[in-house]
């Protein structure tokens, strides 16, 4: 057996040992009657905290004494006996947590919060304040486990960098890369302001079928499925164009889609047609 080989199967055994502890920790939740609340009500997100009191100093914090709540994904923790650091990560970024022993209900940090793992989904409330580094944190009160994360994340030093990984587990992707994220929320702006565009010119969105009797529109290689009820071959749309003009054709004459075409064609990144 190789070297490469040999480290393949240790990190196999680990990542079945982890797998392991984490439904242990599950069983024993339940057990202890500790159910995942749904009653957490978060009211704010880590830009929003960021963007309205980054630029304020720590004694501006302690004199407007402003209590949040926040709920995201444990990245990471730094125990130091009875406090710790844990890194809240939530749709809108990152944002540090204080966690006292002394500031939480009774038995909550030993008890609980030191079993948790990393993945796991919190909910946290308390106080705004700056650490001597000046970063924006919040000084739990309150801390309570929402969803426990079975499978661990990536390695935080080295991230998710195998492309296969990332695109067939894109969940994990998006966990570990803020890029991707980052990119996912470019795209949600980009067609948000494409249709803000077209509306404001008072232009219409409509949806054309997305399966055909007949493929047209285009010249491209269609993929074929089949109707049963009908018992008929129908085929994916290659190009929505003749829905649209038989719109126009009916009196609408400011008519746009936003919507996918399919193409039994070659695979490349680098094909980003739109038609809207």
């Amino acid at each position: 057996m190789s070297e490469q080989q040999a480290q393949g199967v240790d990190a196999a055994a680990d990542l079945n040992n982890e797998l392991k502890a984490r439904r242990e920790k599950l069983v024993a939740l339940r057990e202890q009657g500790i159910p995942f609340p749904n009653d957490f009500r978060r009211d704010h997100t880590s830009d929003q905290l960021h963007a309205d009191f980054d630029a304020k100093e720590n004694e501006e914090l302690e004199d407007l004494g402003v209590e949040v709540s926040v709920a995201g994904r444990m990245m990471t923790r730094r125990i130091m006996g009875k406090a710790s650091f844990v890194t809240l990560q939530d749709v809108g970024g990152r944002i540090q947590l204080y966690v006292s022993r002394d500031d939480l209900a009774e038995g909550i940090y030993n008890e609980q919060f030191k079993k948790w793992d990393l993945g796991d989904i919190l909910g946290a409330r308390g106080k705004l304040f700056k650490t001597k580094t000046g970063e924006l944190s919040i000084h739990c009160t309150e801390l309570r486990l929402l969803t426990k994360a079975l499978r661990p994340l990536p390695d935080k030093f080295h991230g998710l960098a195998d492309q296969e990984t990332r695109y067939r587990q894109r969940y994990l992707d998006l966990i570990a890369n803020d890029d991707s994220r980052n990119t996912f929320k470019v795209r949600s702006q980009i067609m948000a302001g494409i249709r803000q565009f077209m509306v404001g010119r008072d232009f219409m969105e409509v949806e054309t079928p997305m399966m055909q009797v007949i493929p047209g529109g285009a010249s491209a290689r269609p993929f074929i499925t089949h109707h049963n009820a009908l018992d008929i071959d129908m085929y994916l749309r290659i190009a929505p164009e003749l829905y649209l003009k038989r719109l126009v054709v009916g009196g609408f004459d400011r008519v746009f889609e936003i919507n996918r075409n399919f193409r039994n064609e070659g695979i490349s990144r680098a094909i980003t047609q739109s038609s809207p």
